[in-house]
């Protein structure tokens, strides 16, 4: 008989600063894109550390902004990594472009360099750069490839790569704020770029009633003051939020440092926020994924796939070794800001004795 879920692997963390910010553009009467959507821009630009942002209507509609306004065209061929989620893949296919899949480095789940290197071609426009889980990607030496980068930080702000902010380095960055990511707003994201050209196409593209009927790529994917007063409630405490997930990844760490299963690496040079903690189950010793994950539910721990499954599983594609090895084997543990040291314990507990 299963048992009711005690502990969820993911959920967001709100208390009643965020009740009142939103109370607040409630009791006020403008509720549409305003004063607190060019605020939450502001201070999403000072804390990345870029000239501004674009707040828009999801994040998948902040990378459909990043794709146009770095250039790239219908034909155009997009790099990014398979093991990512399916929002990437449909950004680029919207606007015409070609996704170009490349696989990932082992240990860190972000794309590898090596191989984006080997996609490239005469009709390469941009490279895709999702920070995964927590961990930024090897910026230096995708940098070393000349090509312009978009960063993903939806699950990775505040991080940093060789000193560096994610978001800072490539030509622009996008953030999602999904429910359930550092920081959210229910559902929108933001483009973001210290490249003035980038943020003002942003800008024309994210509007559709008060510019020249035919700009190309322009639509309605707006942010609300609504979604924008419960974003700066939530950034105002990111550096709390990101605080807590560091302590319980560190529990985590000493007290499943003798389990049967991978803990993440940090390589050097490189900070983690810990959206994610995901460990890797010894292969050949343990039942499959989806049987570990069934008999942590029936205990009341509820880990995940950190991923649903890679996109070249999707479109039957072969030649990710990577990709593929981390969708057999990864899995994510429940860690947010809300979560007690008990029930930290509680994990480590039922995760041990289900992986003896």
């Amino acid at each position: 008989m299963t048992t009711a879920l005690l502990i969820t692997h993911s959920r967001p963390t709100l208390d009643n600063h965020d009740v009142r910010a939103v109370t607040k553009v409630v009791r006020s009467g403008w509720l549409a894109q305003g004063a607190r959507v060019e605020e939450f821009e502001r201070r999403m630009a000072a804390f990345v550390g870029v000239r501004g942002g674009v707040a828009v209507s999801s994040g998948t509609a902040a990378l459909e902004l990043a794709l146009l306004a770095v250039g790239v065209k219908s034909g155009d061929e997009v790099i990014l990594p398979s093991y990512v989620c399916t929002a990437l893949w449909l950004a680029v296919r919207r606007i015409g472009a070609v996704p170009k899949l490349v696989d990932i480095e082992p240990d860190s789940y972000t794309i590898d360099p090596v191989q984006a290197k080997k996609a490239l071609s005469r009709r390469t426009r941009a490279i895709i750069v999702p920070h995964l889980f927590g961990l930024p990607a090897d910026l230096t030496r995708l940098q070393a490839l000349h090509v312009p980068l978009i960063e993903d930080c939806a699950q990775t702000l505040g991080a940093t790569e060789r000193g560096r902010r994610v978001g800072s380095v490539g030509a622009a960055a996008v953030c999602s704020f999904y429910a359930t990511k550092l920081l959210c707003t229910g559902e929108g994201g933001m483009l973001l770029s210290r490249k003035a050209v980038i943020l003002e196409s942003g800008r024309v593209l994210r509007k559709y009633d008060e510019e020249p009927l035919l700009v190309p790529g322009a639509f309605n994917r707006k942010m609300t003051d609504l979604q924008a007063a419960l974003g700066l409630s939530q950034l105002r405490r990111l550096r709390s939020f990101l605080q807590r997930r560091r302590a319980i990844a560190e529990m985590y760490r000493k007290a499943l440092a003798s389990a049967d299963a991978l803990l993440p690496v940090i390589p050097k040079g490189r900070t983690h926020c810990f959206y994610r903690y995901v460990i890797r189950l010894q292969d050949g010793r343990h039942s499959t994924l989806e049987k570990v994950i069934a008999r942590l539910d029936r205990r009341g721990v509820q880990c995940r796939r950190p991923l649903f499954r890679p996109l070249h599983r999707y479109l039957n594609l072969k030649g990710f070794p990577e990709s593929e090895e981390a969708h057999r084997m990864a899995l994510s543990l429940p860690i947010y800001p809300s979560m007690t040291d008990r029930m930290v314990r509680r994990v480590v507990t039922v995760l041990r004795e289900e992986l003896a």
